[in-house]
């Protein structure tokens, strides 16, 4: 392929800013970026990608999650602990309930960039850009700080080497090991109805680990009790960036992003023919696709066939977005027709985006009940066509926000404004993060009992 990092800029690019007051700054930022190592590993994106290969056959579980957009205000050691720790509490509930290993992908290290419905804001008359995320500008509604700056890119990938620092240790260093199961509940899940029903689940896991130690089999002889394998990803959105951090592997001698082990295409930046799907069409990484209101099963076609010619397993990730309101309507046809294609995807869940609300009060939210609604839509009509639903993809923090009203909780609108954090859309906390995990973890559990059931008579 005579494809090149640098072919999208020929190409119609939607989302990405025009507007930087200096672009000669603009490029020798992105020619320092160049220089800079790899935040990830080619060896690293390719592991993932068989793990990938392993949930489209329905073997595994892909659970993907992390902030709607990082911000530099909120970087703290602590705030990336508690989401990986909600996010290893999942893994436990859907790994011991489903039975199946849970492939881990972190929305982290990477995610600044969000796509804005309108490329400007206006405020008591006055009219500046919209916040596009931490690497482009910045939230205060000022002309300073709305106009893009290069030098955040530079901020945004010294923070996302720290981050990934400190998730390979977390994921290395002990902090993962199943022994520590209990020591995972967060204070506010440990006083919920979620964090009883977890605490129950760790209690047999325990019980099951005291029974291995007695027999020998513990994290000095079985190391893959004490860490995990923890993957990064994020929306390939801005190119400029993605184009800096893409290499040619030594091993291989392909092009990879080394900006994250998984990038996505988003539901906006999704035309065949534009600069993001040829920009992920070069690069080697697993490739999420967002699947939204308006696509046609044509249009799916022809994008998988451009993404993954061959039909490698583990490339490609099919990401449902239709709201609970659409899914019924919006997922069959393409369900049916990937079915009849015969082609290898991952089927995966994100219940977000499609079911956000403005409140009377100004606040965005998005109701858990919809979120949950949305992902047993998905299971269900997956179930239905005989596909695998093989993962989630949600926004979520382990800090103690009010952002989604509802779930056990019981947040309300009024409770939005005691402790409404995010720099963009609104996010799960650690406990409505745990009861989507339950939920999930419930619906595989039918359909293993189904499948053994089925295959019993069959048999």
């Amino acid at each position: 392929m005579t494809w090149t990092p640098s072919d999208w800029r020929n190409l119609p690019a939607k989302h990405i800013p025009s507007d930087y007051p200096d672009a000669a700054a603009l490029s020798a930022v992105e020619a320092r970026l160049k220089g800079y190592p790899p935040l990830v590993f080619a060896g690293e994106a390719r592991r993932l990608k068989q793990r990938l290969g392993d949930v489209a056959a329905g073997k595994a579980f892909l659970l993907q999650g992390g902030d709607c957009a990082e911000s530099f205000k909120e970087f703290h050691p602590d705030n990336i602990r508690d989401t990986f720790r909600v996010i290893l509490q999942m893994a436990v509930v859907l790994t011991f309930a489903a039975a199946k290993p849970v492939v881990k992908v972190g929305r982290i290290a990477g995610q600044f960039a969000k796509p804005r419905s309108e490329p400007t804001e206006t405020i008591d008359g006055v009219t500046l850009p919209s916040y596009r995320g931490d690497n482009i500008n910045g939230m205060d509604f000022t002309p300073e700080s709305r106009n893009p700056d290069p030098e955040r890119l530079i901020q945004a990938y010294s923070q996302s080497a720290a981050t990934l620092n400190l998730l390979r240790a977390f994921s290395n260093g002990g902090y993962a090991s199943l022994a520590n199961v209990h020591r995972w509940m967060l204070g506010f899940v440990d006083r919920s109805s979620q964090g009883e029903r977890y605490e129950k689940l760790a209690d047999q896991i325990s019980k099951s680990l005291d029974f291995m130690q007695a027999v020998g089999l513990n994290a000095e002889t079985v190391p893959q009790m004490a860490q995990v394998d923890f993957y990064t990803s994020h929306e390939a959105l801005l190119l400029g960036y993605e184009e800096a951090l893409t290499r040619v592997d030594s091993t291989s001698g392909e092009w990879y992003d080394t900006s994250a082990h998984m990038l996505w295409i988003g539901h906006r930046t999704r035309q065949v023919d534009h600069a993001h799907v040829n920009f992920c069409k070069g690069i080697r990484n697993p490739i999420g696709i967002k699947c939204g209101p308006g696509m046609e099963t044509d249009e799916l076609l022809r994008l998988i066939d451009t993404l993954n010619p061959h039909d490698e397993p583990g490339r490609i990730t099919l990401i449902s977005r239709f709201g609970s309101e659409g899914v019924a309507k919006g997922l069959p046809p393409l369900a049916r027709a990937l079915k009849k294609s015969g082609r290898t995807v991952v089927w995966s869940c994100d219940p977000m985006h499609g079911n956000t609300l403005k409140t009377e009060s100004g606040f965005k939210t998005r109701p858990v009940d919809r979120i949950l609604s949305e992902v047993r839509q998905f299971i269900d009509v997956l179930s239905a066509e005989g596909c695998y639903p093989g993962g989630v993809h949600f926004e979520m923090t382990g800090q103690d926000v009010t952002e989604c009203i509802g779930g056990a909780q019981a947040i309300s609108e009024g409770d939005l404004s005691s402790r409404y954090h995010t720099h963009c859309d609104p996010r799960l906390n650690g406990e409505q993060a745990l009861e989507l995990a339950f939920l999930i973890a419930e619906k595989l559990q039918a359909m293993n009992v189904a499948e053994a059931t089925a295959s019993r008579m069959a048999g």
